[in-house]
């Protein structure tokens, strides 16, 4: 099975020489066993393209991709595997455009009517011919690929770092009710609004303040079951680390969207657990380094539907900083 052989990197570089972001999905389904791929037609500029637009001041680029489907055709989309990332000159300067494939029913879409006049489901090859932006094939291509090799159907499971927490040295009562830090706080809103891109109805995290604090702004907004697992703390991931990689091999056996919320002693025990299900090109692009994963943020692993427990993608999400 071919795997998306890159960590995505999420985060807008503001030093990239990029003067627009924006984001979009390709909405695919399987109709009578043949792939299908949703095009839209925008009057204004008299052209076919993936649904995608803008990113909004503050909004993430996940948060733009399923906001900028809703609007202009009225589907309610969870993210799928990243797809290329293109790049092409515009006025301003150079725009980039971040995508991901998006599974959706057979429910068919809506034109907002505003921007775009026309839906249009497609084979493939029709899509191949139709786009009018030559650099909309690559993701279209990834896709394609993703598909013949069963790798195109998959569920999320999302590993977290708590947000910044205040200090260990400015802290003298017990370690596990170190509380966030006011930059935490903020990042723990921030991941409210992220992991609503993939609609985890669970998580599991470690029991002390500070991972419980990092997801209770999601938990709260969505009713998403907690379940607090102890050998997800430092100090038991300390007595017994294996426990922590057997959390994840259940997780993986299980097939549905869940997040895990840690820290950062425990992540490598993490990371070794979810190298093990991935090709060895896709597991050598995972962080390996000390500390893994900043403060607030997120690993999403894209495991496989057709090939249960495979993961075939990833991506990272970088955290709000002041």
């Amino acid at each position: 099975m071919r795997s998306t052989e890159h960590l995505q990197d999420m985060a807008p570089d503001g030093e990239s020489g990029v003067s627009v972001y924006a984001a979009g999905a390709l909405c695919w389904r399987v109709k009578k066993k043949k792939l299908e791929l949703l095009l839209i037609h925008r009057q204004r500029y008299d052209d076919w393209s993936w649904p995608k637009g803008k990113l909004d001041k503050g909004e993430t680029l996940s948060e733009c991709a399923v906001r900028e489907v809703y609007e202009e055709v009225g589907l309610p989309i969870t993210l799928g595997i990243p797809l290329p990332t293109i790049r092409y000159a515009v006025k301003p300067g150079v725009k980039e455009v971040h995508y991901w494939a998006a599974a959706v029913d057979d429910m068919p879409p809506m034109p907002d009517g505003k921007e775009v006049d026309t839906a249009l489901w497609c084979s493939p090859n029709k899509a191949r011919g139709l786009l009018s932006n030559p650099s909309d094939i690559e993701p279209l291509e990834a896709l394609i690929a993703a598909h013949e090799a069963d790798a195109l159907g998959t569920w999320p499971l999302l590993i977290v770092r708590h947000a910044k927490a205040k200090p260990r040295s400015a802290w003298t009562r017990a370690e596990g009710e170190r509380p966030l830090a006011a930059t935490g706080k903020r990042q723990a809103l921030y991941l409210q609004r992220l992991l609503m891109s993939w609609h985890p109805a669970k998580i599991l995290t470690s029991g002390w303040m500070r991972c419980i604090a990092t997801i209770s702004p999601y938990a709260q907004a969505t009713k998403a079951k907690v379940k607090v697992v102890p050998c997800l703390t430092e100090a038991d991931h300390k007595r017994n680390p294996a426990k922590a990689g057997a959390v994840v091999e259940r997780l993986l056996a299980k097939s549905s969207a869940v997040a895990v919320c840690t820290h950062r002693p425990v992540l490598p025990t993490i990371l070794g657990a979810l190298a093990a299900r991935m090709d060895p090109a896709l597991a050598a692009k995972l962080p390996i380094a000390d500390p893994y994963l900043a403060p607030g943020e997120v690993l999403v692993a894209h495991v496989s539907i057709a090939e249960p427990g495979r993961i075939v993608a990833l991506e990272r999400h970088k955290p709000y900083e002041d």
